[in-house]
């Protein structure tokens, strides 16, 4: 088991492909997982947790200001920007509008560590911006989260939100942080390709439920569909390439890893707590967005040096 869980670490880009093919061929399984969700993704934070421990995540106190500052602007100024776009342009009540909001407000995907060592790059950099996003996700969100009201209960709601964010949260990777400390020898490179190859299979099996909207669509609207994914990829795509050229030219130490960050965002934390009918029409565009997402290190590798 351990060994077959080393290789499916080390076949990550493959598990992921297995997994969209998988969301797009048997919408079946698809929809058996999809109320699954929620769970399947506290537990991959969980594993996360595990594998990376406090000390990993948290970094120095010399990476802790910049990354914070990452964080805020990412997660907090950018969709606040976005919602005033969409409002001047009157396309706040779109379901896309709505979807590319939360998407910017959410952290990043757990896998962006990942896709750093897949390309050749540092993985430690991605990794503060995901556990510390991820942490600090519950306050970040709570003033786009006041904005779209999407519980329909206002700033009561939107706080409601916040807490349930925070509780599944923190609680799933805390108890990762704390299972890392009372065995650390999780923290050895065997047990990090097993750690590895259960997220890989996590990773997957997510994908399946979150690509739950796209089967039916692609076979009753396929051009509706088509509008989805086109509008997920450009933004998935146009965020990724915008970051890093702007990280290369001021110079960022880690600009693939903000970019990796910038355009691939965990919204499925979201389906933690919204309510059923405001998470249904999202997920037309969460099971969109995957495959721009684990597209990304196939984007990245086909750069030249100079510039990844």
């Amino acid at each position: 088991m351990v060994r077959a869980l080393v290789w499916l670490g080390l076949q990550g880009r493959l598990c992921l492909l297995a997994g969209l093919a998988a969301g797009l061929l048997l919408p079946g399984l698809a929809e058996a997982l999809r109320p699954w969700i929620a769970e399947l993704v506290a537990l991959l934070l969980l594993v996360t947790g595990i594998r990376v421990g406090a000390r990993a995540a948290l970094g120095s106190l010399e990476d802790l200001l910049p990354t914070l500052l990452r964080i805020g602007f990412m997660q907090m100024v950018l969709p606040l920007v976005a919602l005033g776009v969409f409002t001047a342009v009157g396309l706040l009540s779109m379901p896309l509008a709505l979807a590319i909001a939360l998407m910017l407000a959410a952290p990043s995907v757990t896998g962006a560590p990942n896709f750093a060592i897949m390309i050749g790059h540092d993985p430690a950099p991605g990794m503060r911006l995901l556990v510390l996003g991820t942490a600090l996700f519950p306050l970040t969100a709570l003033p786009v989260l006041m904005v779209l009201d999407p519980g329909g209960g206002g700033a009561a709601g939107a706080v409601w939100l916040s807490l349930g964010l925070h509780a599944v949260i923190l609680g799933a990777v805390g108890l990762g942080f704390a299972v890392r400390a009372v065995f650390p020898a999780l923290g050895r490179d065997r047990a990090r390709g097993s750690l590895d190859g259960l997220a890989a299979v996590l990773l997957a099996v997510v994908v399946v439920g979150l690509m739950a909207a796209i089967g039916p669509l692609l076979r009753t609207e396929p051009l509706t569909l088509l509008v989805w994914l086109l509008a997920a990829l450009a933004v998935n795509f146009g965020l990724v390439l915008a970051t890093l050229r702007i990280g290369l030219g001021i110079g960022s130490r880690d600009p693939v890893a903000l970019a990796i960050y910038a355009g691939n965002r965990n919204i499925a934390l979201f389906l933690v707590v919204l309510p059923e009918d405001v998470a249904a029409p999202l997920m037309i565009f969460i099971g969109c967005y995957q495959i721009p997402m684990y597209l990304t290190p196939f984007l990245l590798s086909r750069l030249r040096p100079s510039e990844a």
